[in-house]
């Protein structure tokens, strides 16, 4: 989908996925140290507002400026605060050693962008930092229960292990579940789980 079509999807008077977190991130969110959390593609905010909740300093990137506006309303009704940063994917530059969390739901890009943006993943991090993904396997196209529709645009458990093999796995499978979220992610899914730590060096690497 192009950004017209984002904007036009987010424009809905309900939010179209729903006001709670991933039911993965937040069943792991309590692996994220207390600091600030990136959080991609976070479209209307749910998951990012709830991060917020539990005390992380948040910001939620979109490329959809009407997504991001319903963001800000959700954290007001919440009593939290999220920055939020509208820009494509493409062009932003990870900060080194800046966030103690990357959180990446359902966030589906073409091959070479999620490449570039996974290989920035770890610099980004600081050291102890979790990176925690959930998104759609190419099995998903089989159920038509949400996701985008080319094979393409989704995630396979090796991939990921590639693409972000200098962190350290906690947690990596491709699963069926059921997915309840709002009106686009309803019904089961084929889904890859994918936690992974940056390792903080040890004192003896470090006087080396």
């Amino acid at each position: 989908m192009d950004l017209n079509q984002w904007d036009e999807r987010y424009s809905a008077e309900e939010f179209i996925y729903g006001t709670k977190p991933n039911d993965f991130l937040a069943s792991k969110a309590d692996l994220i140290p207390q600091g600030p959390v990136i959080c991609l593609a976070d479209g209307e905010g749910r998951n990012g507002v709830f991060l917020a909740t539990q005390g992380h300093s948040v910001t939620s990137i979109d490329s959809s400026r009407v997504g991001l506006q319903k963001a800000s309303k959700l954290a007001e009704k919440n009593g939290v605060q999220i920055e939020t940063l509208c820009c494509d994917l493409a062009e932003y530059e990870f900060e080194p050693n800046s966030a103690t969390g990357i959180v990446s739901i359902f966030c589906h890009l073409p091959p070479e962008l999620r490449k570039k943006v996974h290989a920035q993943v770890y610099s980004a991090l600081k050291p102890g930092g979790i990176f925690i993904l959930e998104g759609y396997t190419p099995e998903q196209l089989k159920l038509g229960t949400g996701g985008p529709p080319v094979a393409d645009l989704m995630h396979t458990l090796d991939q990921l292990k590639d693409e972000l093999s200098g962190l350290e796995i906690l947690h990596a499978q491709e699963v069926k579940r059921e997915v309840i979220e709002g009106t686009f992610h309803t019904g089961m899914a084929s889904v890859v789980q994918f936690v992974g730590r940056k390792k903080i060096a040890s004192s003896r690497a470090e006087r080396r």
